[in-house]
């Protein structure tokens, strides 16, 4: 199957960004960008404003937008169950997103808790979106390693997979968080994901470099994955997994291999540009655009 599924993570993008970008602008930019055709939009998350600054305005943002013409779903993320509370009157929202950390370590850093603890928050959240609509995906977070010398291998990744399928998680995705991945070890788990964790639906969330994201796209494609994270510009990254933020795959880059692939989507390529020009005045000056 050529078909691919596109998650447009602009809420990736600017999680990071010091400068607090104006609701205003963000809402024309997303409003662009459901526009386009992406069948699934990262929107926001509900998270703590004192740790994200940047998505304190989620709901605002959420009431503004149109949603008239569009075919694109919405994603928020959820840092835990109090949060996923929060987002229970946004029924425009279809995903709730979950990081869990394969690393102990980035589970600290990033939600304050424990794999084990993550596990129990994600009982709760999965009960509390089931009886309301929702949809949980929860993403594999150092799926690829990690820079803290916590335990990684293929069979530490699929044990927590399975533990979280158990749960009833049928939205899993592989994010390589910092940049790790390579070609190699995007073959040893896309290759056996499907067969060691038997989700409905999972994917691969990026982060990568202006060198490496071709051979680490492809790596994922030719061992069977159909559902990609991008954001345009390739801006963004996580702002508690290292003291740098790491691009996001640019959204350009995986339109072009899926056209090399013949798998490129119907999209509104006038929308697009829109959006594509609208990046500097969105982004500001905290990213370095030309490197991108």
């Amino acid at each position: 199957m050529n078909k691919a599924t596109i998650v447009e993570c602009p809420r990736d993008a600017m999680q990071g960004i010091k400068t607090i970008i104006p609701t205003e602008t963000k809402v024309k930019y997303l409003n662009t960008l459901l526009q386009v055709g992406f069948d699934i939009i990262d929107i926001g998350s509900f998270v703590s404003p004192k740790a994200v600054p940047q998505m304190a305005d989620t709901p605002q943002v959420l009431e503004s937008l149109n949603l008239d013409k569009t075919k694109s779903e919405l994603l928020v993320i959820v840092a835990n169950y109090k949060h996923s509370q929060r987002a229970l009157p946004y029924s425009q929202v279809k995903y709730w997103g979950y990081s869990f950390g394969i690393s102990e370590t980035f589970m600290n850093r990033n939600l304050r808790t424990t794999r084990e603890e993550g596990l129990k928050e994600v009982e709760k959240i999965l009960s509390l979106a089931e009886n309301n609509g929702y949809t949980v995906v929860v993403y594999l977070s150092m799926a690829f390693g990690n820079p803290y010398d916590d335990p990684w291998s293929p069979e530490e990744v699929f044990h927590w997979a399975r533990k979280l399928y158990e749960l009833g998680v049928t939205h899993q995705v592989l994010a390589d968080t910092t940049a790790m991945a390579t070609p190699e070890t995007i073959s040893l788990l896309c290759k056996h994901f499907p067969e060691e964790v038997p989700v409905k639906h999972w994917g691969i969330h990026l982060h990568t470099t202006p060198t490496n994201w071709k051979e680490n796209v492809s790596s994922a494609w030719d061992s069977g994955c159909r559902r990609f994270d991008s954001a345009l510009g390739g801006y963004g990254g996580c702002p508690f997994a290292a003291d740098e933020l790491v691009s996001n795959l640019p959204t350009e880059n995986l339109l072009e291999f899926l056209r090399e692939k013949d798998a490129l989507p119907g999209l509104n390529w006038e929308a697009l540009k829109q959006a594509r020009e609208m990046l500097p005045s969105v982004f500001l000056k905290d990213f370095n655009f030309s490197k991108h």
